[in-house]
């Protein structure tokens, strides 16, 4: 996309843009001031204007038809399955198909009708209220790589091991207790360490800090669906520092991304784990890497891990 118009519409044409996407400005020799989002190839100063980002919820929720029959249909935004818990938290004289709480699983970018909610007694009044979470995978997944996993990063390169399994800074959560942090410069190429379909995505977060309420749910992020239901998270990518799009199909060594320092982090480093969806929870699960004569490795902290 590129666009030129005269300096005074600025705003309008900024409008709307910045929260998908980088914009480049800048004024060519005719005073015409120029939008585009690609890096443009100009000696002339250029302004960037980085993307607002905010984390995305995994699963919607719409009202259709009448309030005295509604309708709600539950819309999964990526691609790979999400499984999403309905619970009442309020109802009154309200009855419900299937009853809840329930756990349903939503196919990849599916939307349907989950939960049927209607009065016991048609007489009288009746009100509700239900509450939703979504977490991605399937619980039926199971962990069963075909071989130990490939360093995620260039062959021939090596970097060392933060942390590792159970690490004391953030590994110490189910999510994170079976993850490994590789100290890498920002912008060292990210690979795949195992194929797979890539399920979402985060690229314009491009801030840090220790605060895990605000930066945990912050970091740019590839996480990919393998064969298994198993799901690899390659997390704290650089700005902009996606390769892939989801729904595509990466090959094992595949360049993915670039590393960065977003979101939980207080350092530049790529945070690499498995996880599995257990009880609408997401869990890590323990793996190895491939060394050069294609043996199993256990990731140990101070390690220098090495691609081949």
């Amino acid at each position: 996309m590129s666009v030129a118009v005269a300096a005074a519409v600025l705003l309008w044409a900024l409008t709307g843009a910045l929260s998908a996407q980088t914009i480049y400005m800048w004024e060519d020799a005719e005073g015409v001031t120029h939008f585009t989002d690609r890096k443009p190839d100009t000696d002339r100063e250029v302004t960037v204007q980085r993307a607002v980002a905010e984390p995305q919820d995994l699963v919607r929720v719409r009202k259709t038809g009448p309030d005295e029959a509604p309708v709600w249909l539950f819309s999964n935004r990526i691609h790979g399955p999400v499984t999403v818990r309905v619970s009442l938290v309020e109802n009154e004289n309200v009855v419900s198909e299937p009853r809840l709480p329930a756990d349903f699983v939503l196919e990849a970018l599916a939307e349907r009708e989950l939960v049927t909610i209607g009065p016991l007694d048609q007489r009288r009044s009746w009100r509700y209220r239900f509450r939703t979470a979504a977490v991605p995978g399937s619980p039926d997944a199971e962990h069963r790589p075909p071989r130990p996993y490939r360093p995620p990063f260039a062959a021939g390169a090596g970097f060392p091991i933060g942390q590792a399994f159970d690490g004391e800074f953030s590994h110490n959560q189910p999510d994170s207790r079976h993850a490994v942090d590789v100290a890498m410069p920002v912008g060292t190429p990210v690979h795949a360490a195992r194929g797979g379909e890539v399920m979402d995505v985060a690229r314009y977060f491009h801030r840090a800090g220790d605060n895990m309420a605000h930066h945990g749910p912050r970091a740019n992020y590839i996480r990919i669906l393998h064969d298994d239901g198993s799901m690899a998270v390659y997390a704290h990518l650089d700005y902009e520092g996606v390769y892939v799009r989801p729904g595509q199909r990466v090959a094992r060594g595949q360049r993915i991304g670039r590393s960065g320092n977003t979101g939980f982090s207080t350092g530049p480093h790529l945070h690499f784990s498995i996880q599995v969806n257990r009880g609408l929870q997401l869990v890590s699960v323990p793996f190895e890497f491939e060394d050069e004569n294609g043996r199993a490795v256990d990731p140990k902290p101070g390690m220098l891990l090495q691609a081949y």
